[in-house]
C-alpha cells in the first residue's frame, strides 16, 4: 500500500472512531475515475440500502438510453373534430410520463417552488378552448396507459404512500401527484381550524376534528386510510399557533389530473355532459396507443433538466418515472422489470459484479433495493469514460452550494468540488459522487452507513469529513 493511500487509510480510520460512526456499519470506497486505481475500501463489495443514492443509476440509465434531449409529450385527444362547438364523444387527457407538469422550475434554480402548480395543465385547456370546444357530450377521462398501472415499487412502506415523497407512479402526472394541505389552528380557544388544499381541486374530502385549545401542546395529526378519498385531521393546537402545512399525496393521479383539467375547461366556458374518471392499464394488457383528434399537446423542457432536478432535491416520483421511460422506450414496457434489464447490462458494461446489486425502485424509497459501494464507483466510473462524463457531473448537487447539500460542508471552503448524491432513511446515510473540478484527477467515491443508530445529523457530519479526506487526496 502505498503512503498516500495509507495516509488517507489512517484518515479515515480515525474519523470511524467517532461515537456516531461506531454505531454503524460502513461501506466506503474511493478511485481515481480515469484509472480505476482504488484509494479507498471498506467493505466495498457488500451489498448496502443505498436509499436516494439510487437515483445515480437511474438518472445514469436516462441519459445513457433516453439522450440529454428527450422530451415527453402530454396530449388531448378527441374523436373527432368539434362540430358546432360539439365534441360528440370522450375527450382524452393523455399522460407520456411528463413529471414537469407542475409550477416547479426547470432548468433547476434553488429555492422554493412558485407560482400556479396548475399552469402547464391551463396551457392545454387553453388550446381546446381556441379549437372550438364548447361542449363534450362524453366523458373526460384521464390516461395513463402510457405505462401499466403499478402505482408502487416493491418495498415501499404502507405509511410512506400518505405523503409526497411516496406519491404513487403514474404517465399522468400533475403536481408531483400531490396536493398542498395547510392547517391553520383558531385565534381563539373553541375557534374551528381552517384547512386547506392547494391546488384548489376537488379531489379529497377534509374531516377536520382539529380543536384549538388554550394552553394545548401543539399536536396535529394528518392520516388517509389506504383507498380512502378523506383526509382525517386531529390533535390540539393552542390559539395563533401558527400554521402547519404539509404535502399530501394523490392515490390516483391520472383522476386528479382529469379532474383538475375539468375545472379548467369549466372555467374557460367548457361544459362536460358525462362523467370525469381515469383509464388504467393493467399489468397483463398490452399497450394500445390512444387513438383520436389531437386537439392539444405540450412538450417538455428537455430530459436532461429534469435528471437535474431528480438529483439536485432527489424528487422520487420523477426518478421512478424515468425508469419507466426508459423500460417503455427500450422494451416497449414501462415497467420496472424492463429498466432493470437495461440497468443490468449498462452496469455488466461497467465491470459491477451482478452479485452486488439487486434494485427493487428507482428513487431508492425500498428497503429491498440494495448495491454495493463498489457497484456504484463502478457507475460512476463509466459514465465518466463513456461520453457523457460532464453532463452527468452537471446533474449532482454542488457541496455546500444547492439541492440537498446546500446546507453542509460549510465548514470546508474547498468542499465545492465535490459534486454528489445524498442518500436518507431511517437508520441509513450516503454520500456518492465525485471529488475534484480537474477531470484528469477527479476521484469516484462511495460513502454509505447503514444501522446507523446515532442522530442524522451526527452521522452526516462523519460523512462529509471523509469525503473532504477523500477530496484533499485527489489534490496532493
Amino acid at each position: 500500500m502505498s503512503a498516500v493511500a495509507q495516509n488517507l487509510e489512517e484518515r479515515i480510520a480515525t474519523l470511524l472512531e467517532a461515537p456516531a460512526a461506531r454505531r454503524a456499519t460502513w461501506g466506503i470506497h474511493a478511485v481515481e475515475a480515469s484509472t480505476g486505481r482504488v484509494l479507498y475500501s471498506r467493505n466495498a463489495g457488500v451489498p448496502v440500502t443505498p436509499a436516494s443514492n439510487t437515483k445515480l443509476f437511474s438518472t445514469a440509465l436516462g441519459l445513457l438510453k433516453l439522450g440529454k434531449d428527450y422530451r415527453f409529450e402530454t396530449r388531448v385527444l378527441a374523436v373527432a373534430r368539434p362540430q358546432n362547438g360539439r365534441i360528440r364523444g370522450d375527450l382524452r387527457l393523455v399522460g407520456g410520463g411528463d413529471p414537469t407538469l407542475s409550477a416547479r422550475a426547470v432548468p433547476y434554480t434553488k429555492g422554493p417552488i412558485e407560482g400556479d402548480p396548475l399552469k402547464p395543465l391551463a396551457e392545454l385547456a387553453d388550446q381546446v378552448a381556441a379549437a372550438g370546444v364548447r361542449v363534450v357530450e362524453g366523458d373526460l377521462i384521464g390516461d395513463d396507459t402510457h405505462w401499466p398501472w403499478a402505482p408502487y415499487p416493491d418495498g415501499w412502506a404502507v405509511g410512506d404512500m400518505v405523503w409526497e415523497y411516496g406519491a404513487p407512479v403514474s404517465a399522468l402526472t400533475l403536481n408531483d401527484n400531490a396536493l398542498s394541505l395547510t392547517i391553520r389552528p383558531g385565534k381563539k380557544a373553541g375557534e374551528a381550524a381552517e384547512a386547506m388544499l392547494r391546488p384548489a381541486v376537488e379531489y379529497y374530502t377534509i374531516h377536520n376534528t382539529l380543536r384549538t385549545v388554550e394552553g394545548a401542546e401543539r399536536r396535529i395529526t394528518v392520516d388517509r386510510e389506504p383507498g380512502s378519498k378523506v383526509l382525517e385531521i386531529g390533535g390540539t393546537a393552542p390559539p395563533n399557533g401558527g400554521a402547519a402545512s404539509q404535502l399530501i399525496a394523490v392515490d390516483d393521479p391520472a383522476l386528479f389530473a382529469a379532474q383538475a383539467f375539468a375545472q379548467l375547461l369549466r372555467a374557460r366556458g367548457v361544459t362536460l355532459l358525462g362523467t370525469v374518471r381515469a383509464a388504467h392499464r393493467m399489468p397483463q394488457q398490452p399497450y394500445l396507443e390512444p387513438e383520436g383528434v389531437e386537439l392539444a399537446k405540450r412538450v417538455s423542457p428537455p430530459l436532461i433538466e429534469i435528471l437535474r432536478v431528480i438529483d439536485k432535491v432527489s424528487q422520487n416520483l420523477h426518478a421512478e418515472m424515468v425508469l419507466r421511460e426508459v423500460g417503455m422506450k427500450t422494451r416497449g414496457k414501462g415497467t420496472v422489470e424492463a429498466a432493470q434489464k437495461e440497468l443490468a447490462e449498462v452496469l455488466a458494461a461497467a465491470g459491477a459484479s451482478k452479485e452486488e446489486f439487486d434494485f427493487e425502485d428507482g428513487s431508492g424509497l425500498s428497503r429491498r433495493t440494495l448495491v454495493s459501494p463498489a457497484a456504484i464507483t463502478s457507475l460512476l466510473r463509466y459514465m465518466y469514460t463513456n461520453g457523457s462524463g460532464e453532463g452527468y457531473w452537471s446533474l449532482l448537487p454542488v457541496a455546500g452550494e444547492d439541492g440537498t447539500l446546500a446546507s453542509r460542508f460549510k465548514e470546508f471552503p474547498q468542499a465545492g468540488a465535490i459534486r454528489a448524491k445524498t442518500g436518507s432513511l431511517s437508520h441509513v446515510a450516503a454520500l456518492s459522487g465525485y471529488a475534484g473540478l480537474d477531470p484528469a484527477r477527479r476521484i469516484a467515491f462511495s460513502i454509505v452507513a447503514n444501522g446507523a443508530t446515532a442522530p442524522a445529523s451526527a452521522v452526516r457530519t462523519v460523512i462529509d469529513k471523509i469525503a473532504v479526506a477523500i477530496l484533499e487526496e485527489g489534490t496532493r
